[in-house]
């Protein structure tokens, strides 16, 4: 196969925005290499694009949740840590996106194969993200509806209806309009939702007290449990952000990696302690098994209003980069379509969802069951891709990567890479005997007392599976300058 010719020298205006990645214009490009001529931007932009959706009023809910399971203030604040630190991985794979110039669902058909990528990408990808987009959305039009009654407004079908279409709308609006558009906007979103939050911070600060003590102590084997199961809980979150190079493949290739992982994973990492262990001291006092009404009660009159439009803005800042990416995930399951289309379908069925839940069937507990088991995907292909990344020095070619044919240098064996699959699945395999849920208990997990080891073992297992598979097909020297 003939070598391709190197990639262009990078722009002398490289710092510039192009006009296929404006603020204000519909982002022209979709799973499509970003040439260099288009690279732009800093990597300290990064920091607000993670942080801005993780100022949320779901960390607040992780925390209270942690209460809930009778850990004492102290220890949910070391699982709060602990579990946090899983955004380094989400740091490491955003140094893939300006390596390849790709978006995280295309470069990982370099470890699953052009045809293999498809299958992984449409459950851990898109389907993943369709049922995040239904259960955030549905939180928010619940905090909206209490906003429209706080107004005076009746707040019946009708108005249910006209509330959760609203507020898709403007999610899906940033979606449509793309990175340009994301990267603005989401700095002043953190600022406004760090300045709401930080008031609730002094509302519950004022009502908690020192000396907080769990009614019944955990010991032994339960304590552990708890812990474990805390942990698993809070890295749920960073792991299920396996699309981080989407937000970072318009910088320009010589963008030091380190500076994309730092950035990147401090814009994750720093809000969702601070506002998870904000959660957990909540839960000292207060109970969380109904956040938003437990917090309203020590809210004063003047602040609910901000505090639920907070609650809303911070589920459109998370479901809009869902959205942005769901539409790329579509893309690259082999849809021919454009990405704002792909966005607005992957939106419409969401909305669907989201209407059928709250005005139809309580259905989102399933959907939610549903994502506590798919921790057991989560992690394993977080491990992979990670793997991969440090294996091949991050050394990825976007062309490359682009090729579908037979001749591509990820067809492998028939459109497959069985080292990512098999690592893939039996990483899954090991990380559900040992997980814990309320839908599935693993065997290994109940011999442990109930321990929930499956975060570990799923991302170890998986990684040595992979790393030992593809050891023995090491890359030739070509492929040391990116092309393979």
């Amino acid at each position: 196969m003939a070598v391709p010719l190197p990639d262009p020298p990078p722009h002398p205006d490289a710092g510039t925005p192009p006009t296929s990645d404006r603020v204000g214009r519909v982002e022209a490009h979709g799973i499509d290499v970003i040439p260099d001529s288009e690279r732009h931007g800093r990597a300290r932009e990064l920091f607000a694009v993670w942080a801005a959706p993780n100022v949320s009023y779901l960390s607040l809910v992780v925390g209270g949740a942690l209460t809930l399971t009778g850990l004492t203030l102290w220890q949910a604040s070391a699982v709060i840590v602990v579990g946090n630190l899983c955004w380094a991985f989400v740091g490491l794979v955003a140094v893939s996106g300006p390596a390849a110039g790709t978006p995280s669902q295309v470069i990982t058909r370099a470890m699953f194969g052009i045809l293999g990528n498809r299958a992984n990408i449409a459950v851990t990808g898109w389907f993943a993200s369709v049922c995040y987009l239904a259960l955030s959305w549905a939180a928010a039009s619940l905090a909206a509806f209490s906003l429209v009654a706080e107004l005076g407004v009746p707040v019946g079908t009708g108005v249910k209806v006209v509330v959760i279409v609203g507020i898709a709308v403007l999610t899906l609006a940033i979606s449509v309009y793309g990175h340009a558009t994301i990267v603005r906007l989401y700095l002043p979103f953190t600022l406004a939702l760090s300045a709401v939050f930080a008031v609730l911070a002094g509302c519950v600060l004022a009502h908690s007290g020192g000396g907080h003590r769990p009614a019944h102590a955990l010991h032994g084997g339960a304590l552990w449990a708890a812990l474990a199961g805390g942990v698993t809980l809070v890295a749920s979150a960073p792991l299920s952000y396996s699309n981080s190079a989407d937000f970072a493949r318009y910088l320009p290739r010589t963008t030091s990696p380190l500076a994309i992982a730092g950035w990147t994973a401090l814009g994750g990492f720093l809000p969702s302690v601070v506002f998870t262990a904000l959660g957990a001291l909540a839960g000292t006092t207060l109970d969380m098994s109904d956040p938003q009404s437990a917090l309203e009660t020590i809210l004063p009159a003047w602040f609910r209003p901000a505090f639920l439009l907070a609650v809303v803005l911070g589920a459109i800042a998370n479901n809009a980069m869902t959205a942005y990416s769901s539409g790329l995930a579509l893309q690259s399951m082999g849809l021919r379509i454009r990405r704002s289309r792909s966005v607005a379908l992957d939106g419409a069925l969401g909305v669907s969802l989201t209407l059928y839940a709250l005005l139809v069937s309580n259905f989102l507990n399933t959907v939610s069951s549903m994502l506590e088991l798919m921790v057991v995907l989560m992690g394993p292909s977080m491990a992979v891709y990670a793997t991969d990344i440090l294996w091949r020095r991050n050394r990825y070619h976007g062309p490359d990567l682009a090729d579908e044919t037979h001749g591509s240098p990820f067809w492998y064996t028939a459109g497959v890479n069985w080292a990512g699959i098999t690592a893939l699945v039996t990483g899954a395999v090991a990380a559900a005997l040992c997980l814990n849920t309320p839908l599935f208990t693993g065997p290994i997990a109940r011999v442990e007392g109930g321990a929930d080891l499956s975060l570990p073992v799923g991302i170890l297992v998986s990684a040595a599976v992979y790393l030992t598979m593809m050891r023995s097909r090491r890359p030739d020297p070509a492929a040391h300058d990116g092309r393979r």
